[in-house]
Parts: C-alpha cells; sequence; structure tokens
C-alpha cells in the first residue's frame, strides 16, 4: 500500500514541473542570454572555462548519486543487521526449550551421567549469539531485551548447575524432578522473551522499512531538481563556451585569409588574452621556425640511420669473439701454445683497432691492419679451406675511412663465397689509388660466385635508395652500401661483379681524405 500511495504522488510532482516549465518558458527565455553572455564574459581562458563547467556540472551531478548510494549503504546495512538478528533468534526460539528439556531429561532418567551432558555446550552457543545480536544492533531498546534475554539464560544455568549438585549428593528421584520442573519454566521464560524480542523487530523492520521509503521519495524529488539544474547549466555553458570560441576562431579565420595575400603582419594582433589569440600570435613565430625545424628533423633522422648501422656493427663483435674464443679453447687444449699465441695476439690487435678510442674513422693501414688480423684469426680456423693476399699502396695508408667497411665485405666472401665452394679458396683485399681524389678499395674470392638471377637481384638491391635500415637481414652488402651512401654522399657505394663458379669481387670508391670526418664529432658524443 505504501507503495502504491507513492507512486501517484511522485507523478503528480512531476506534472507540476512540467506544467510550470511550460509557463515559464519565454521568461526563462530573457533570461538565458544575458546568463549566457555573463559566463562568456568572464575574464578566464576557454580552457579554464570548459573545466568550471564541467566541475559544476560534476558536482551537481555526482552530489545525486554519493547522496543516494550512502542513504541505500546505510538502510541496507541496519535492514540486514534486523533481519539477521530476527533470523538468529528464531533459530534460538525454536531449538533452546526442546534440546535444553530433552538433554536434562536424559540426566535425571539416568540415561546420560551430567558431566558427559550437553547442556552446558548449548547455553554457552545460546549465549554467544546473544551477545553477537547484542553487538550487531543500533537500537537501544533491542539491547534491553537482548540483556533480559542473557539474564534468563543465566537463572537457567543456575537451575542446571543446581541439578548437578544434587546429582553429585545423590539427591532422590524427587527432588531432582523438582529442579527440573524449575528448568523447564526456565527454558519456558526463555523462548517467550526471545519472542518477545523476534516481535519488536519485526515491528522495527516495518518501521525503518516506512523511514526509507520516505527518505527516499524526499531524495528523488531533491535529484529532479539537482539533474534539471544540471541540465539547464550545461546548455547555458555549452551556449557561452560556443562564443567564445567562435567568435576567437572566426576573427583567426579573417587572419588567416590574409596570410594567403603575403600580409604576415596581420597575425599581430592581441584584441583577447585566451588561447585562440594566442594561437594566432604564434603564427608568426611557427612559420620563422619551420625551416629549422625540418633540418632539425633531418639530422635526427640521419643521426638515427647512424644509430642503427652503429647497432648492427655492435652485433657482429659477439659472434665472431665466441667463435674465436671457442678456437683458442681446442687449442689450448691440445697444447698447441705457439697458435695460441698467434691467435690471441691477432685477436688482440683486431679488438685495439675496432675500439680506436671509440672514433667511428681511422687510417686505411688501420683498417687493413684489423683485416689481416680477422683473416689471420679465421685462418686459424679454417685452415684447410682459406688463404688470403692483401696489397696496399703505400700513399693511401694514411687515407681515412670510415670503419667497419672492409669486414662485412671480407666476412661475404668467406662466408658466401669460399665456405660454400667446399675447397681451398683465396681471398684478395686491394687498396690503391684510383685518381687524385679518389681510392679504390677491392674485396675479391675465388668462391662460388652468384647465379645470374641472384646477382641481378643483389645489384636491384645496391641500386635501391630507399635508405631504410634492414635489422634483419643482418649486415649484409645492401646496409653496407646504405652507410657508405649516408657517410660519404649517394654519388658512392659498391660495385659488385661476380660469376658463378669463378668467384665475386665487390669493389667501393672513397674519397682521399687525409684528415678525420666531420661526422666523427657524433662518434665522440656517443661515446661520452
Amino acid at each position: 500500500m505504501a507503495q502504491k500511495t507513492a507512486t501517484p504522488g511522485f507523478r503528480q510532482f512531476l506534472h507540476r514541473i512540467s506544467v510550470q516549465a511550460n509557463s515559464t518558458r519565454r521568461s526563462s527565455l530573457k533570461l538565458f542570454g544575458p546568463l549566457a553572455d555573463f559566463i562568456a564574459g568572464i575574464n578566464l581562458s576557454i580552457r579554464a572555462k570548459i573545466l568550471a563547467s564541467l566541475c559544476v556540472v560534476i558536482l551537481l551531478m555526482g552530489t545525486t548519486n554519493i547522496v543516494s548510494m550512502m542513504q541505500v549503504l546505510s538502510y541496507s546495512r541496519q535492514y540486514d543487521a534486523i533481519i539477521t538478528n530476527i533470523t538468529t533468534a528464531n533459530s534460538i526460539s525454536g531449538s533452546i526449550k526442546p534440546d535444553i528439556d530433552n538433554e536434562m531429561w536424559r540426566i535425571v532418567s539416568g540415561t546420560v551421567k551430567f558431566s558427559e551432558g550437553r547442556q552446558y555446550e548449548i547455553i554457552d552457543s545460546v549465549d554467544a549469539k546473544v551477545r553477537w545480536m547484542m553487538a550487531n544492533t543500533d537500537s537501544q531498546h533491542a539491547r534491553v531485551k537482548l540483556d533480559l534475554i542473557l539474564r534468563t539464560l543465566e537463572t537457567l544455568k543456575e537451575y542446571v548447575d543446581l541439578m548437578g549438585d544434587k546429582i553429585a549428593h545423590n539427591s532422590t528421584a524427587a527432588e531432582n524432578e523438582a529442579v527440573l520442573e524449575n528448568i523447564r519454566f526456565a527454558t519456558s521464560v526463555l523462548e517467550d522473551v526471545v519472542q518477545n524480542y523476534v516481535l519488536y523487530e519485526v515491528h522495527r523492520t516495518e518501521g525503518q522499512y516506512q523511514v526509507m521509503r520516505e527518505s527516499f521519495l524526499r531524495w528523488q524529488i531533491i535529484s529532479v531538481i539537482l539533474i534539471f539544474s544540471a541540465v539547464g547549466f550545461s546548455v547555458i555553458a555549452a551556449w557561452s563556451l560556443s562564443r567564445s570560441i567562435y567568435t576567437p576562431i572566426k576573427k583567426l579565420h579573417d587572419v588567416t585569409t590574409t596570410i594567403t595575400k603575403n600580409d604576415l603582419q596581420a597575425l599581430m594582433t592581441s584584441d583577447n588574452v585566451d588561447e585562440i589569440t594566442e594561437l594566432g600570435m604564434s603564427f608568426n613565430i611557427m612559420i620563422g621556425k619551420i625551416k629549422e625545424l625540418l633540418d632539425s628533423k633531418i639530422k635526427e633522422q640521419e643521426n638515427l640511420k647512424k644509430a642503427e648501422l652503429r647497432a648492427l656493427q655492435a652485433q657482429i663483435n659477439p659472434h665472431f669473439l665466441y667463435n674465436t674464443l671457442d678456437t683458442i679453447i681446442w687449442m689450448a687444449e691440445s697444447k698447441k701454445t705457439d697458435q695460441v699465441v698467434k691467435i690471441v695476439s691477432a685477436l688482440s690487435n683486431f679488438f685495439r683497432i675496432s675500439l680506436s678510442k671509440g672514433m667511428d674513422w681511422i687510417t686505411i693501414g688501420e683498417e687493413v691492419d684489423r683485416i689481416k688480423s680477422y683473416l689471420t684469426i679465421q685462418r686459424m680456423r679454417y685452415r684447410d679451406i682459406l688463404d688470403f693476399k692483401i696489397e696496399v699502396e703505400e700513399d693511401v695508408v694514411e687515407n681515412t675511412i670510415l670503419k667497419l667497411l672492409l669486414q662485412p665485405l671480407v666476412e661475404n666472401a668467406l662466408y658466401h663465397g669460399i665456405k660454400n665452394k667446399r675447397q681451398k679458396g683465396m681471398i684478395s683485399v686491394r687498396a690503391k689509388r684510383k685518381d687524385e681524389d679518389e681510392i679504390l678499395l677491392e674485396v675479391e674470392d675465388d668462391g662460388i660466385g652468384f647465379t645470374p638471377e641472384k646477382l641481378t637481384k643483389l645489384r636491384a638491391d645496391l641500386a635501391e635508395d630507399s635508405g631504410d635500415i634492414k635489422l634483419e637481414s643482418g649486415f649484409g652488402l645492401g646496409n653496407v652500401n646504405k652507410r657508405i651512401r649516408l657517410y660519404y654522399g649517394k654519388q658512392y657505394g659498391l660495385t659488385l661483379r661476380s660469376e658463378y663458379n669463378a668467384g665475386t669481387c665487390v669493389t667501393l670508391v672513397i674519397p682521399a681524405k687525409l684528415e678525420a670526418a666531420p661526422q666523427n664529432e657524433n662518434s665522440a658524443d656517443g661515446q661520452d
């Protein structure tokens, strides 16, 4: 019945709101414009206005939800506590009297000894439940009734103690039955006071529900008011903010239109102080810095490619080092002392030149020494299939070269040429002057060579000008070629000629320079 009477009242309330809204629509529209103008005219940035409006809407909507949630949780806790206590009290009421009466009758009749009976266990269990209910209730009147149950339970326990004392002194059956009647009377009283407590809690539940229903009805009305307030404020704020954004954007549009006529001075306006005006004034600086940013981006991309190439360079040394150390261990175990000394010396020289104090540029003489150490180590590992020859003209020894250009070419000659030939082969490394300004470098092998199809594909890859570093393919010819073009320029690169079952020759032309290249500064930065 309570819900049936509450619903029409709420509907009448909504109807009144609708009628009032229709009757005051025209007066609201008269106030709408000035209020929106007032919000738009507040001396705040657009961001601050949006955040302030959002905070107001969140406050209005959040207050509704938070208060409703708190009320629901509060009433739910109270209601659950009452229902739990009622359920617990009903379980006591239904079991305490038959359990105690039956247990004491068994003791009086001699079926069970007093010391072996469950009478105290039953009383203690009920006592614990009642004390738990007392802690679980928030009603002082309920605590009084629960205290009455505890006192009645204490009286029952005294009668049980008396029965135990009588039996211990060999009392007569008549005396025991008299005490038993007192126990039965006490359990009846206990059952009555528990039922009285249950009835009180049931009535309190009805009252609690009535209070909760009335509170929810009041809060529904308040919630509707808050929701309409939030909606109204949102509409006004949206209108004012749109005007705050549209007006300066229109001015900015007019200014940018004049830019197409090469009138950059038109950007120098300071009518407003909001973000859009600042954006317009920033056009001057932005246009002036476009070229600077583009140059910086190009430099950054070059450095990134160089970093990728250095990462690929670093991947070579560990694998080579592991294999060389395995060879040293094998020679040491075989007690080949002279060979161990020779290979360790070559390895030491190889890494000394590789480190070269962190510099990317070394002399051709150092690079050739490095290749000689590398081939010496590899010849000791592949002594049955590998021989090499190095020819360097004296007038090119002091010229500089980008470190680690020749080693990938020598590795390819060994692993893809000589090893695939499956018989002894020769690797030749030559460095000579091509003309006054350029030096010619060659790495030639008499290995298996490339098939015409493979040679065509490799030449196409070398001619490709994408500039992308193929990390998945390792440090192959294509990546060496891109590295050469990156550091020396696109006019330089690798030239490849090969004949299947005859061998391969890779040719490289570099500028003849005696001093370190400017890129060496990047290397120093990286070393730091």
